[in-house]
């Protein structure tokens, strides 16, 4: 079964989704890579204010490239998670209720989305071009010097991904190995 969900994700939303859920997302999620994520912590170290604000939001770990003519977005796959943890649980902990990219997360970030209530959704590799069929819309609001890193916010669609580690904690990459142990 895949979930119809809207972002911003409410706190109902996040406690309903659970490891292995297939979602559709549709609403507004903002993209960041490491170079933002780097900035953004340098503005809230300073007490500044952010491009936008992390409640309930969803960032998606992504530099999508150039669009061609007509199009609203280039390939737009998701990059290693991994990359922005060191940023991650504070960015939580000010209420990012969401993120999207692929692969593990530390420790940590695990940590932050229990206490705080947040999910982590993986989004498929290698398939940037069918979910940038998705955006129906993007805007660049903020580091435009990083060019296909700047911070974007964008609106999607039926955005599909699938819950990797839910507000519990739960895990599908460990659900999944731990499925394939106990067969062999």
């Amino acid at each position: 079964m895949t979930y119809k969900i809207t972002a911003p994700l409410t706190r109902d939303i996040v406690d309903s989704l659970r490891a292995g859920d297939m979602v559709e997302i549709s609403g507004t999620i903002y993209t960041a890579r490491d170079a933002a994520h780097k900035r953004l912590m340098d503005i809230i170290n300073a007490g500044g204010k952010l491009p936008f604000d992390l409640n309930e939001q969803v960032i998606y770990y992504v530099g999508p490239c150039p669009a061609p003519e007509g199009i609203v977005i280039g390939s737009a796959g998701p990059t290693t998670s991994g990359r922005m943890d060191c940023y991650t649980p504070k960015l939580i902990e000010l209420g990012l209720s969401g993120m999207i990219g692929k692969g593990q997360r530390s420790t940590e970030v695990i940590d932050a989305m229990v206490r705080n209530g947040a999910v982590y959704f993986g989004a498929i590799g290698g398939a940037g071009a069918l979910i940038s069929k998705s955006i129906k819309s993007q805007q660049v609001i903020a580091f435009e010097d990083l060019g296909t890193e700047a911070v974007r916010k964008l609106t999607v669609v039926d955005f599909p991904a699938i819950v990797i580690i839910d507000r519990f904690g739960n895990n599908l990459y460990n659900i999944g190995r731990n499925r394939y142990a106990d067969k062999s």
